[in-house]
């Protein structure tokens, strides 16, 4: 799998994960802080060590969209949920 498609993914997931921490810890949701670290952790591994073989201009933007896109993606669901 390219690349540039493996950061997309691992760093949209990331991000949308990370948004979702925040807003745990802002709503004292102390039982999801523990599962969403450890998958936070396994993202951060991930996005790393495929930064790590090559920067590349793919790589940069599908990085940079993947996060942004978590982002937004965690704030639809937080949203709809709560």
């Amino acid at each position: 799998m390219s690349p540039a498609i493996v950061v997309f993914f691992s760093s949209f997931v990331f991000i949308a994960l990370k948004a979702f921490q925040q807003l745990n810890v802002v709503h004292d949701k102390y039982w999801f802080i523990m599962p969403t670290s450890f998958a936070m952790a396994g993202c951060e591994i991930i996005v790393i060590s495929t930064v790590a073989h090559g920067f590349s201009f793919p790589v940069w933007f599908s990085l940079g969209t993947g996060a942004g896109l978590g982002c937004i993606c965690s704030m639809f669901v937080h949203k709809r949920v709560r």
